[in-house]
């Protein structure tokens, strides 16, 4: 069952309640809504993780918690999956994003060699912001759209496969009386 699977993977309440980040959040945190796992909360939860994960900004796990608490969807689910974008995936998510806010705006990609300096990287996001931004807007808004539908038609497949293993079992039992 997904349940299980979820519950196995997902940090439990009183850790995400003590983190030092999400303390602001108060009361807030003891809903219990926060920490159900059913088909809404949790493809919910997917929807937030996912548009958080593709949104170039620090902080992303808070965030993702500041929308999920008065979403009232799965906490711990949403404030886990804005890690897609670690340290090791930014660099291709980030670049895809641009990428795409390049073909939106219909811009020339800006190739000019780099350097590691402040000066050279706030020039470069003065000259990039834009097309990154609207790419990580519209790829989030896809990454959540399309998690949201794959998890809510993925649980209800596995709830119609249980109700018909149940109804099998059901009549192999009544044969054998």
């Amino acid at each position: 069952m997904p349940r299980h699977l979820i519950k196995r993977f997902a940090p439990d309440h009183e850790s995400i309640r003590n983190h030092k980040h999400l303390r602001m959040f108060g009361d807030f945190l003891h809903d219990p809504n926060l920490w159900h796992l059913n088909r809404r909360s949790v493809s919910g939860a997917f929807a937030v993780g996912l548009f958080w994960a593709f949104i170039p900004v620090p902080l992303q796990m808070v965030l993702a918690a500041a929308t999920a608490i008065p979403a009232r969807v799965n906490l711990p689910i949403s404030v886990a999956l804005v890690w897609i974008t670690n340290p090791i995936t930014m660099p291709p998510i980030f670049y895809f994003n641009y990428l795409v806010g390049i073909l939106l705006l219909g811009t020339p990609a800006h190739g000019k060699s780099f350097e590691w300096t402040l000066e050279s990287i706030a020039e470069e996001m003065s000259m990039i912001w834009q097309p990154l931004y609207l790419g990580s807007f519209v790829c989030a808004l896809v990454a959540a759209v399309v998690g949201y539908c794959i998890v809510r038609g993925l649980w209800r497949l596995h709830v119609i496969r249980y109700i018909q293993r149940r109804r099998q079992q059901r009549r192999d039992s009544a044969q054998r009386l």
